[in-house]
């Protein structure tokens, strides 16, 4: 194990922070990442989940895997959810190895709307925000599937699922998890109400870029009544692209400016916000989150394949207040040692990223030896 009393680097990614109320010993994130390791009929987080977390407890936070926030929400095989008691207990398991390891660690809710399968829901269909269907690709136990055309969400039913996230929240708090993470980017239901391309709808949710907004507003609200703001994030991604309805097109781009805008009045721990892909031929990652800062005065985590050159030079540039890692964190559950002393990053098995057990999820060692 090394010695976490050395003195602090010079570098920024090594510098505590606080976002909101959650006190960061240092600015290196853990991006939520599925894992598909819930291979049992309570889509509950296992012994191995508490594990693979606490091993990456040296992050500054840990942002978990997107859990389910009902059944309704479910659109990949083997992810966990936090409605149940079971798995709400196997929560509970997790954060007390993350905190017993000295971590910090926030739980992400989400629902995947209309990229769902019926082969997700005992046969029945997907909901989204109109019924447009979305032309995604659902992973289900059977293999990968085309979306169908899901029924459109009513009134009563978007009041509902807004209950299931305000619940969610409510599990997550009784689980200890330290903080919240409301899953607002890609393709998921969030992204599909802020998107005028699935989203037709006449009524409070859907006519213009504030209504179509108004969903994770009240998703918000919902979460806020069970934790307060300063423990909350959103994560979102204005500069998503999956064909033909997300397109990081100039006019989703303006949408997403003015909602940076108005999630400011929000008081929230922080926004975890997605740059371009690099080979989109889009604004460079620079450009976006310079243009995320102009909209947004709170505190932001960067995301998208950063590296530990990249990510100093970001903080250096005042661009966001911490940097999330996905991929580095897999095979490297020591992330932030290697960073802290220079140590190379081992490369992770993709073939285990997304199935298996304990190999390619908790077998990656820590760089041993004294430093």
């Amino acid at each position: 194990m090394s010695d976490r009393t050395s003195a602090p680097s010079t570098q920024p990614l090594l510098q505590p922070v606080q976002l909101g109320a959650l006190k960061l010993p240092n600015r290196v994130v853990m991006a939520p990442m599925t894992r598909s390791r819930a291979d049992n009929e309570e889509l509950a987080p296992t012994a191995l989940h508490a594990t693979y977390y606490a091993q990456r407890a040296g992050a500054g936070l840990i942002i978990s895997e997107g859990t389910w926030v009902s059944t309704d929400a479910i659109g990949f095989i083997n992810v966990p959810g936090i409605y149940t008691d079971a798995q709400t207990a196997g929560w509970t398991k997790v954060t007390e190895a993350v905190h017993s390891a000295g971590g910090r660690i926030i739980s992400q809710i989400g629902h995947v709307g209309a990229v769902s399968h019926p082969d997700h829901l005992g046969g029945r269909l997907p909901a989204g925000p109109s019924a447009i269907n979305p032309q995604e690709m659902s992973f289900t136990p059977d293999g990968p599937k085309d979306t169908v055309t899901p029924r459109a969400l009513t009134a009563a039913d978007i009041a509902t699922t807004i209950d299931t996230y305000r619940q969610a929240a409510a599990n997550a708090l009784r689980a200890g998890f330290d903080g919240l993470e409301i899953h607002a980017q890609a393709s998921h239901l969030v992204a599909q109400f802020l998107n005028p391309r699935l989203n037709q709808r006449t009524d409070a949710y859907g006519g213009s870029s504030e209504k179509r907004a108004q969903f994770l507003f009240d998703v918000v609200d919902a979460v806020s009544s069970v934790w307060g703001s300063d423990r909350i994030g959103v994560k979102l991604s204005p500069y998503w692209r999956r064909e033909p309805a997300f397109t990081a097109d100039a006019e989703m781009l303006t949408d997403y400016d003015l909602l940076l805008k108005r999630l400011s009045d929000t008081d929230l721990a922080y926004l975890h916000l997605v740059g371009p892909e690099p080979d989109t031929g889009t604004d460079d990652t620079f450009t976006a989150f310079t243009r995320y800062r102009a909209h947004y005065r709170g505190a932001v985590i960067a995301n998208l394949g950063f590296t530990q050159a990249s990510g100093n030079e970001l903080l250096e540039r005042q661009l966001a207040e911490a940097v999330s890692f996905g991929a580095p964190f897999i095979a490297n559950p020591d992330l932030v040692d290697r960073f802290t002393h220079g140590h190379p990053l081992a490369a992770g098995n993709r073939d285990t990223y997304y199935a298996g057990d304990a190999a390619g999820y908790t077998d990656y060692p820590a760089v041993t030896g004294s430093y």
